[in-house]
């Protein structure tokens, strides 16, 4: 049974693009708290595996703006 699931082309068709998101977003979100020194957000989202949850409510809510730059929000 396991055997089966293991080599079922379907695990491989949701595996992977699952695994390509959530590394994506997580090396963004990542790479947004070290520039901004926030160790702790770092932190968590290195741990925490939430296939790109945090990481995006992070970079949503989160990340510090950066003084002398605005973020822009579309209308």
């Amino acid at each position: 049974m396991l055997e089966n699931f293991i080599t079922s082309p379907w695990l491989t068709v949701v595996l992977v693009p699952v695994m390509i998101w959530s590394v994506i977003w997580k090396g963004l979100a990542l790479w947004k708290s070290a520039r901004h020194n926030q160790l702790t957000w770092f932190i968590i989202l290195l741990v925490v595996n939430t296939v790109g949850v945090l990481e995006i409510i992070y970079i949503a809510f989160f990340q510090k703006n950066i003084p002398g730059k605005k973020r822009s929000r579309r209308k």
